[in-house]
């Protein structure tokens, strides 16, 4: 991470203040600002609170819940002051009240120009009520992901309904869930806020969130940075067919990467070797768990980050290693359970019911077989295991309320900064080029080879030090003609095994960064 300037260099190089406005008349309720209960936005000097929004804006007088929201104020004058930075994580289901805590991480002091808003979306984490439907879901030993066996099939429906079924008890909030929903719930809190304009700070699905928001409140946008967008064509049924081929290619790089170091992890010279032996022992896990717990489904679960940040690359090489020479099951499980594992089931039961109304599913087994059949011929690495975990929108309670997706128009914003790896598996590099024509004062900095998701702010200089200036005084990279990124930068470095050579540094990421890398979900 580059070192942070003095402020007083960042307003030499041009900010602009903006004020903040009185509060909005159409805001009835105010957030009352305490002391926080995470220890760690606690000592980060954070406030956080509650507001009261409509469970349906159709009805504003009606039914209300309470979104947590956590605040970290700017540090400069308030002359200098630059306005409230809204921030989510992704998800959909992800808690972004630790998000607070984001600014410190902008490089040259440009974060401490901006009031810093982390806010659990409506049904997530400190917001209330939490949904959740099935706690034991993610349990070890399910029923085999590929469905082979008509046995197989007919558990995964089964299991996909019981859930859908289990959401029902937490009664009407299902029916109010969607992304729109959320988008009304940002305007709400900037209101609260006495805010006339947001900035926003979106990972991941958070770029949705932040397309729709812009969408609906164009002139209540000021800045916005989208790091790994959301393509707004395949929301959401063809953009997980879409991931499946990307992690697919993901997973082969690493078996590579694996492989050129072969007298570290002695698992294969080749990436084809290294990929015979993935699969080999998944075949037999699915017929035989190792203790019981880890079978052919938790295997693949382990492995599924090695396709979505290659700073996990290490640390499971080390368990594919350690499990084929030293038959090391705890430390899989461990793993596992690491790797989201069971949970509380929160993250789960608002992805389903925020993805599950955004839009409106194929109703036809029949649809998910033969699409999913097909895309598993090209990619069998996570096709299956993707499916089943988006098979309760098959039978999803409020999917009555499902419409067509939102036509995203950014035609009225006048500043945006787009950010992707060019190998991005959970957002592929295509939604970036398909947004950078929605936005078209967007710019979009691409990161050639790199194969990480949501990664900015993340100690890559060249990507940073341009997110500091553009949150410094709007400063983009020139937009360039065609279908192309503006401007490019190197990813991070692979990582290289300590025992191949010293390691490299690795930034220290924090309680924000944590965040951010265990919220946005690949699928």
């Amino acid at each position: 991470m580059v070192g942070l300037l003095a402020a007083g260099v960042v307003v030499a190089a041009g900010i602009t203040p903006i004020a903040m406005a009185a509060p909005s008349p159409v805001s009835k309720t105010s957030i009352g600002w305490g002391t926080c209960d995470d220890p760690d936005l606690a000592d980060a000097g954070a406030q956080c609170g509650l507001l009261s929004v409509p469970l349906d804006y159709a009805k504003p007088n009606g039914t209300k819940i309470k979104l947590a929201v956590s605040r970290i104020k700017h540090t400069v004058p308030d002359a200098q002051a630059q306005g409230v930075m809204l921030v989510n994580p992704g998800g959909p289901g992800a808690s972004g009240l630790g998000l607070a805590t984001l600014g410190q991480y902008v490089p040259n002091g440009a974060g401490d120009f901006y009031d810093w808003i982390g806010f659990d979306p409506r049904g997530v984490g400190s917001s209330q009520p939490s949904i959740s439907c099935d706690p034991n879901y993610f349990d070890f030993a399910r029923p085999n992901y590929i469905p082979v066996q008509a046995s197989d099939l007919q558990a995964w429906l089964a299991r996909s309904n019981g859930y859908a079924d289990a959401c029902q008890a937490n009664g009407p909030i299902l029916s109010h869930m969607t992304t729109i929903d959320s988008a009304k719930d940002m305007d709400s809190i900037r209101a609260a806020l006495g805010a006339k304009q947001i900035n926003y700070y979106g990972f991941s699905y958070g770029t949705y969130l932040g397309q729709v928001y812009s969408t609906l409140f164009p002139s209540h946008v000021r800045r916005m940075v989208l790091d790994s967008n959301v393509d707004p064509r395949g929301v959401w049924y063809q953009a997980n067919l879409a991931q499946d081929l990307a992690f697919n290619q993901n997973i082969k790089i690493w078996f590579g990467w694996l492989a050129k170091y072969d007298n570290v992890y002695h698992l294969g010279k080749t990436e084809k070797a290294v990929e015979t032996l993935f699969y080999k022992i998944e075949a037999r896990l699915t017929f035989h768990p190792a203790d019981d717990k880890i079978g052919g489904d938790e295997w693949v679960d382990i492995f599924l980050y090695a396709g979505y940040y290659q700073s996990t690359w290490t640390d499971l090489g080390d368990a594919f290693t350690r499990y084929v020479h030293d038959n090391d099951v705890a430390n899989l499980e461990d793993e596992f359970l690491g790797a989201d594992g069971l949970g509380d089931d929160n993250g789960f039961a608002v992805y389903n019911a925020v993805q599950c109304t955004d839009v409106q599913w194929p109703q036809q087994w029949s649809t998910w077989a033969h699409d999913n059949w097909a895309t598993f011929a090209k990619a069998p690495f996570e096709t299956w295991a993707n499916a089943w975990y988006n098979a309760p929108c098959l039978y999803w309670p409020a999917a009555a309320h499902a419409t067509k997706p939102m036509k995203i128009d950014g035609s009225k914003i006048k500043s945006a900064l787009l950010i992707d790896e060019t190998l991005d598996a959970a957002t592929p590099y295509e939604g970036s080029l398909q947004v950078r024509k929605l936005f078209p004062h967007s710019s979009l900095i691409a990161l050639p080879g790199g194969t990480s998701h949501a990664n900015s702010l993340y100690g890559d200089a060249c990507l940073d030090d341009q997110i500091a200036a553009y949150l410094a005084d709007g400063t983009l990279p020139a937009r360039r003609s065609g279908n192309r990124a503006d401007t490019t930068c190197a990813p991070l470095p692979v990582p290289v095994p300590e025992s191949a050579a010293a390691p490299a540094a690795v930034p220290a990421q924090g309680t924000a960064r944590a965040a951010v890398r265990s919220a946005v979900r690949p699928r």
